[in-house]
């Protein structure tokens, strides 16, 4: 008997891979571009990856993806073989991640505490490092765990991101730190959560193709919400609809279309904050794709 051939999917060599998280900002940000709701004739895009950000930040230090979303933690680490695109970041005020815990803590210097992190490689752990640096007793969780762990009492505190936000109140947690709010009252800068990264070796024309059609693909989304919900609660990890607007609302915004100067600065700052610190290894490369 002869055996079918398996059939597998072919992607041509020019195709570009990517990867982005399945949190409704990015599902809201790349639905028109992985859809075919508008026109890049430009770029031939593989099927699109959605992973924990936390993965994603694995796989660039494996170099996997062309284009991927990234923690500004995990960029600092390869900046040799990536650059951030001007569209796509997460960054903003008001909205950075939250110290949460059953209830009230003396915190003190932290030598006793055991926190959870969504990962070692998350802004988030580099912001809470950062704010409570005697605390070495990390516990690395998925981020949709982090709240049981804490509710149960596996942890005494932990750092929750993305929809947990607007939950974490509903499961009688008491938040400690909005870690956003003391970046930036300590800065002066909004919060630089996570971007869009691009290898170098894409060229500059290639890169901006992806810039451009990432924000249309944006303006496309803000035009046609109601077009973008099936996908948006397909991958969600709360599908409330008020939850899911709330979290597009506060990630998605003028710095998501654009970086611009202020952007980039309030993301130098971030990670010189973290070289000094010596979390974070120097680096000589520029932000952003040089033309």
């Amino acid at each position: 008997m002869i055996m079918p051939i398996p059939r597998t999917r072919v992607i041509p060599a020019e195709a570009i891979t990517l990867g982005y998280s399945p949190c409704p900002n990015d599902t809201f940000i790349f639905y028109a571009l992985t859809h075919g709701k508008i026109d890049t004739p430009a770029l031939v895009l593989a099927a699109p990856q959605l992973e924990d950000v936390e993965t994603l930040n694995g796989w660039a230090l494996e170099r996997r993806l062309a284009v991927t979303k990234l923690s500004f933690h995990a960029l600092a680490f390869v900046l040799d073989e990536y650059c951030v695109l001007s569209s796509g970041s997460a960054l903003g005020r008001g909205c950075g991640p939250l110290l949460v815990a059953r209830g009230p803590l003396n915190m003190g210097k932290g030598e006793h505490l055991r926190v959870a992190i969504p990962g070692r490689l998350t802004t988030a752990a580099l912001l809470f490092r950062l704010f409570l640096p005697a605390c070495t007793h990390l516990v690395e969780m998925r981020f949709d765990t982090i709240m049981d762990a804490v509710h149960q009492g596996q942890v005494d505190a932990g750092v929750i991101i993305h929809e947990s936000r607007f939950t974490y109140q509903q499961r009688g947690l008491h938040c400690l730190q909005d870690l956003g709010q003391w970046w930036e009252e300590s800065s002066g800068h909004p919060i630089p959560l996570g971007c869009i990264a691009a290898k170098r070796s894409l060229g500059s024309e290639r890169i901006a193709a992806l810039d451009h059609a990432i924000r249309d693909s944006i303006d496309w989304a803000f035009a046609h919400p109601e077009l973008c919900l099936g996908y948006i609660k397909e991958h969600a990890q709360e599908v409330e609809r008020q939850v899911v607007q709330n979290h597009i609302s506060l990630f998605v915004n003028d710095f998501s279309r654009n970086l611009g100067k202020r952007g980039m600065a309030a993301i130098t700052a971030f990670l010189q904050r973290g070289r000094d610190a010596g979390i974070l290894p120097p680096s000589a490369c520029s932000l952003q794709c040089e033309s």
